[in-house]
């Protein structure tokens, strides 16, 4: 069964890797047909002000990491499921620093697409003690939680 499983995860990597490698050669094919100009189709804003404003994501980002720390700390029912599948007792220093750490990517998950966030928090939380569908059903209720907090 443990074989299995690390089949089904090197086979979900090649997945991901044939996925990239399409995108970047859909990327570099856009770029020889239309030039310069390609960038108009993978960036929204190519000509707006994203220079000038290029820090000002920094502020949001501490603003979203505070929101999730006082969040993992709460008496929330998903964050008590959540300390609970990271084993953390909240009285040890260990918990903190872990759930500092769990913020951080958790906070990291949030910056990707919203149709990738929930995969990637599935696999900040995989763990070989839990069932897939007990991480699915966790990740799915991190992220309508999150998504009300945020």
């Amino acid at each position: 069964m443990a074989n299995q499983r690390e089949t089904n995860s090197y086979t979900n990597q090649v997945d991901e890797f044939t996925q990239a490698l399409a995108t970047a050669r859909k990327m570099q094919e856009d770029w020889l047909n239309y030039g310069i100009n390609f960038i108009h189709i993978y960036v929204e804003d190519a000509h707006g002000d994203w220079l000038e404003t290029w820090g000002e994501e920094e502020i949001f980002t501490s603003s979203v990491l505070s929101k999730i720390k006082e969040f993992l700390i709460s008496d929330d029912i998903v964050a008590i499921r959540l300390r609970k599948h990271l084993g953390d007792d909240l009285q040890s220093m260990e918990c903190h620093r872990s759930l500092f750490d769990i913020a951080v990517n958790l906070e990291e998950c949030w910056q990707y697409p919203t149709d990738e966030r929930l995969t990637a928090i599935k696999h900040l939380l995989a763990s070989d003690k839990t069932s897939e569908i007990a991480i699915l059903d966790l990740a799915n209720s991190l992220v309508h939680k999150l998504s009300e907090i945020l």
